[in-house]
């Protein structure tokens, strides 16, 4: 949830509406945060608090030992219909319900190590035999366990290799971001900081690759799926993990190694782990928000504040005042590229800016008696008492030490909520559909974090962007200067080379010439949406009006039907006459909207209901296909495919999007049998209508030929 749950939507929603007339007024007309965040301070009650953590009462993060013995059983049934995969994360999600040091903790851990023995992951099967025995496994039982144990060594002996320690790599995964020398910052009033080329970037050269100042995983979970991203993936790098370290002190948090646990403790978690339900409900932008400002700490937002002066800032060229590269304080301190990003807080409306308000507010007062102040938003606490402090230092109950001037920490809370409403950046991956041992494997985007980018923030829109971006999450990747921008990386140290986490890779997908802007999507492309519809969309959540190329030249690409542009010229519509084949244009003059053969002496006319009603027909034959297809009934899908694509082509070009989904489908029946000649035939087809839909230098024609290039190698 990006916002706060529908139920605390509600009461503050009739919070506003309770207030006066002079105090709404009163709210609108305030221009600073601060002002904003002390005027919902002093509205905060304590009905507002029990009514936070009613809501949250159904998110619990408790410990428990029965549930922790409901997943065991369930892994165990997974286990018994090997399912090993299925189990391990069974045995996972009882291991993070189970009390430190009980007896299920235990039995979990012995049954996740045989799930992993079966996935023939050695060393984490190894580490979950001691945790187990560690934990006080049954003794009488203890045998199991060491016969396992040996068998796993006895293979880790005979297939030893060199593996990064994901200990050490997780505590350097965060690093600066990294601009290509072939482009620099650039400021201008019109557009603020952005970036440009100072040289010729060709297609496909990395721009630039950036790591988030902090992210929050997001909780998903797919229809007929039993586990979403927070049981798969680690809750600090996000990478994807079978044998995850949960959090001592909560049922939800867990991690990849026992490095991304420490760091997610010392860096946030600490603060988050008594009040996670509450987070919850108050919603992953203000969870998001939270991090950053707790990262940051008291000094560095304090800094940050201050008025920025010509000192601060290093010109890239004296031939060139214009570019600014990153200030050398910017480098070191990503935080200022964070903080400087506009929040527009006048231009939310006073609803939204009353929400975030209210709830920022209500955090920053259950914060305040839970405990005392995040050791970095103590401004005079002892630097030595500060870090001799351990994990395991009890919490003081009470406000203690919150001080008036740690309200600067709400105000910080709140600007980076306002922040995120413009800059908040998606990390997307791409997930495998179907079988795994496919031959053609499929995929689809996923969305599975938010995350804020000190750098890649500074690009601006275009609904025709010339780069793409592409996210790694807790893979091994080098430095970003030696990899990429030179020709050896033998200066990498052994820290940078193998460091893990959340990347983002900004390649060119055309040629960017000198002088030109660099630019991304923030989602409205006119591949996929209309001028007008994208226009509207980018003014409600960014508050501009779009002047890109797409959107002054009027370039409309509607996806699969012909329609009028401004000056009355006709696109193609991918359908086409089921007489003589011509393209079908649609005429919008009449009431009822029709379609007409572009062929003026074979004067065809279909109804849009008809046109609409032929789509349907294929779209339900594709889906049941597809259907069988799941079923492993490949004969059946294959047939109910061709004659679908028979059917089709009295009404649809071979560019059409329908066509192209078809095609793709036959290529995978093909495939899944062996005819290896067939499946490629049908992916070139596909691959033409997904040309025709996104353009040539789109991330799906992409996918396309990869599925392609995967047939070739493997068939």
């Amino acid at each position: 949830m990006d916002l706060p749950c529908v139920q605390w939507q509600d009461h503050v929603a009739q919070k506003w509406i309770a207030l006066e007339s002079e105090s709404k007024q009163n709210f609108t007309s305030l221009h600073e945060i601060d002002e904003v965040f002390r005027f919902a301070f002093n509205l905060i009650t304590e009905d507002d608090l029990d009514l936070v953590q009613s809501i949250s009462a159904a998110f619990s993060v408790h410990k428990d030992s029965e549930k922790a013995a409901k997943c065991r059983a369930s892994g165990n049934c997974s286990f018994k219909s090997k399912n090993y995969t299925a189990a391990a994360l069974h045995y996972s999600q009882g291991i993070c319900f189970a009390p430190q040091s009980s007896e299920e903790v235990s039995l979990c851990y012995a049954n996740r190590s045989a799930a992993l023995y079966h996935l023939q992951h050695f060393q984490e099967c190894l580490s979950d035999i001691d945790k187990a025995l560690k934990n006080g496994y049954p003794s009488h039982l203890s045998h199991k366990l060491e016969d396992r144990r040996t068998l796993c060594l006895n293979y880790v002996h005979e297939h030893k290799k060199d593996e990064t320690c994901p200990e050490k790599a997780a505590s350097a995964w965060r690093s600066s971001s990294n601009l290509s020398p072939k482009a620099a910052v650039v400021s201008s009033v019109e557009k603020g900081r952005h970036l440009v080329a100072v040289e010729r970037i060709t297609a496909g050269e990395v721009t630039l690759t950036d790591r988030p100042y902090s992210c929050v995983l997001i909780p998903t979970l797919e229809d007929g799926e039993a586990f979403g991203n927070e049981c798969r993936r680690c809750h600090c790098c996000l990478s994807e993990t079978l044998s995850p370290v949960p959090c001592d002190g909560c049922s939800y948090s867990r991690y990849c190694s026992a490095g991304c646990q420490q760091e997610a403790w010392e860096e946030h978690h600490r603060w988050e782990c008594p009040i996670s339900a509450d987070l919850t409900v108050l919603g992953v932008m203000l969870q998001l928000a939270f991090r950053v400002t707790l990262k940051a700490g008291f000094k560095r937002v304090q800094a940050a504040r201050e008025p920025i002066t010509d000192e601060s800032i290093c010109l890239n060229s004296d031939s060139c005042p214009d570019l600014l590269s990153p200030p050398s304080s910017h480098q070191s301190e990503p935080y200022l590229c964070v903080f400087h990003l506009l929040p527009h807080l006048t231009q939310h409306s006073p609803s939204l800016r009353f929400l975030n308000a209210v709830s920022v507010a209500t955090l920053y007062v259950r914060l305040s008696k839970i405990g005392p102040p995040p050791v970095s938003w103590r401004p005079i606490i002892n630097a030595s008492v500060a870090s001799s402090q351990s994990p395991d230092t009890p919490r003081e109950e009470g406000c203690a030490n919150w001080e008036p001037e740690l309200e600067l920490m709400g105000s910080a809370i709140l600007k980076h909520m306002l922040q995120l409403r413009c800059n908040a950046q998606a990390v997307i991956t791409l997930q495998d559909k179907g079988a795994s041992d496919a031959v053609v494997q499929s995929s689809r985007e996923v969305r599975i974090a938010t995350a804020i980018f000190p750098t890649l923030s500074l690009l601006n829109h275009s609904c025709c962007p010339n780069t793409s971006l592409v996210f790694s999450t807790g893979s091994k990747v080098g430095h970003y200067g030696s990899d990429v921008f030179t020709d050896s990386a033998e200066d990498v140290c052994d820290d940078e080379h193998g460091a893990r986490g959340v990347r983002v890779t900004v390649r060119a997908t055309k040629e960017i010439p000198p002088g030109q802007e660099v630019l991304h999507c923030y989602g409205p492309h006119s591949r996929r949406m209309v001028t007008k519809e994208r226009q509207r969309l980018l003014r409600e959540q960014y508050f501009f009006l779009c002047q890109c190329e797409a959107c002054t030249l009027q370039k409309d690409e509607a996806v699969g039907r012909r329609q009028l542009d401004s000056e009355g010229s006709r696109r193609e519509s991918g359908l086409v006459c089921c007489k003589c084949k011509s393209s079908l244009n649609m005429c919008c003059g009449s009431r009822n909207p029709e379609y007409v053969c572009s062929l003026s002496s074979c004067g065809v006319r279909m109804s849009f209901s008809d046109v609409s009603r032929r789509l349907q027909d294929v779209r339900v034959s594709l889906e049941t296909a597809l259907q069988l297809l799941e079923r492993e009934q490949t004969g059946k899908a294959l047939k109910l495919l061709k004659k679908t694509q028979c059917q089709s082509k009295e009404i649809l070009a071979e560019n059409h999007p329908l066509q192209g989904e078809l095609a793709d489908a036959t290529a995978r029946a093909y495939a899944t049998m062996g005819d290896w000649s067939n499946a490629a035939r049908e992916l070139e087809r596909s691959a033409v209508a997904v040309s025709f839909q996104y353009g040539e230098d789109s991330i799906e024609l992409g996918q396309q030929l990869f599925k392609l290039t995967q047939l070739h190698f493997n068939g």
